[in-house]
């Protein structure tokens, strides 16, 4: 997948939320201070401060006035992928966001799937590649950012980010047709974190190929959470994750009993939760800490961060729910993870002999998109 982006730079993290009724608070705080009070909250850097003069993003209609003179309503919030397992919101304002990867909003759309690369960290457990059916920021909790690499070139599923005659090269190295989707679902059961980045091995083996794919697939299934048709995870033996004992107003600590295999939300109870859940880590960061701590970590008081629920939403509940079951699953599925790792690989010589390698300059490049125009500042349409 040679075509590939830098994670989204936000500048500011009161733009992104678990809610969106919280996103809509921020912007009409924020729109209804004036002059040095709008400017604080606004918290400027070198990429944006309210006198910035910026397109706004692909796809989205949100005002390109310099944002000192905004008044209007809060554009719709949209789903983001805030780093692994956590869907959020954020403001799609290209005002607000320092650097914004406008040439990754042009691709994403129902068809698109992005595979995010996690940064590397020495000794820590936890997965190379990630993929999300949203738009995500490549955020990583702990070391050096990945890329972000689209299925597809262009708007609705068309020309696979594949580098060129691979497909084709696959498909008679295994006897049936590879599709991009298939490449995909291979990358997801067998990448390897590495200090030069994600490593994706392939194998001479066809039924090696066949069996990684299929557990590829599952993978992007129980990631996706029934996007793009698919249905929702489910834990093995119809167990599945209850709360026992309701969670309170303002949680402040999360705790688990493996003996009960019990997660303590201070006063609440969520059980069955299993091990697998609890222990999984991304960079070695434990994603259901991570998920529980930008929910309920303190922010400075009087700034944007600060403005958020009263009292605990019972839809972070159910996502709390929903995330248990598919690290649960992810966690299970990592010996036969495990297992892919056996076996002779295909050599970098054979790819070159095939003409796969060295990947064209082209193909790391993103495609031209120009089905629409785009509003540039104050305006004006922007000049592609």
């Amino acid at each position: 997948m040679p075509w590939s982006a830098a994670p989204l730079r936000l500048g500011r993290s009161w733009i992104v939320a678990p809610d969106v009724r919280t996103l809509r608070a921020r912007w009409d705080r924020l729109v209804g201070a004036a002059g040095e009070d709008r400017t604080a909250l606004f918290r400027p850097s070198r990429a944006r401060t309210p006198s910035t003069s910026v397109a706004a993003l692909p796809g989205q209609r949100t005002g390109t006035v310099r944002f000192a003179r905004e008044t209007g309503r809060c554009p719709e919030p949209v789903r983001l992928a805030h780093g692994p397992f956590d869907e959020q919101w954020l403001l799609p304002d290209h005002r607000l966001i320092d650097t914004g990867r406008p040439e990754l909003w042009r691709v994403a759309d129902d068809a698109q799937l992005f595979a995010v690369e996690q940064g590397y960290v020495p000794g820590a457990p936890g997965p190379a590649l990630l993929v999300t059916a949203v738009l995500p920021d490549g955020r990583s909790p702990a070391g050096r950012p990945g890329r972000i690499r689209p299925l597809y070139r262009r708007p609705g599923g068309a020309e696979p980010n594949v580098a060129p005659g691979l497909l084709p090269f696959l498909s008679v190295r295994y006897g049936h047709e590879v599709t991009a989707p298939d490449l995909l679902a291979w990358a997801m059961a067998s990448a390897r974190p590495s200090p030069a980045g994600c490593r994706v091995p392939l194998p001479a083996d066809r039924d090696r190929w066949s069996a990684g794919v299929a557990l590829g697939r599952r993978l992007t299934g129980v990631q996706l959470r029934g996007a793009r048709g698919g249905e929702k995870p489910r834990l093995p033996g119809g167990r599945r994750p209850y709360v026992r004992a309701p969670i309170p107003a303002r949680p402040a600590e999360l705790a688990y009993d493996a003996a009960e295999e019990t997660l303590a939300v201070d006063e609440g109870r969520i059980a069955p939760v299993p091990t697998e859940a609890w222990e999984y880590t991304v960079g070695g960061v434990r994603m259901l800490e991570q998920w529980f701590a930008h929910r309920t970590a303190p922010a400075e008081p009087g700034s944007l961060e600060a403005i958020g629920p009263a009292a605990w939403p019972q839809e972070w509940t159910s996502e709390l729910l929903e995330l248990i079951t598919v690290l649960a699953l992810l966690g299970q599925s990592e010996p036969e993870r495990a297992a892919l790792d056996e076996g002779p690989r295909l050599t970098r010589a054979a790819l070159r002999e095939a003409g796969v390698l060295p990947v064209p300059d082209r193909a790391r490049r993103p495609a031209t998109v120009l089905d629409h125009q785009e509003e540039g500042p104050e305006g004006q349409f922007a000049l592609l």
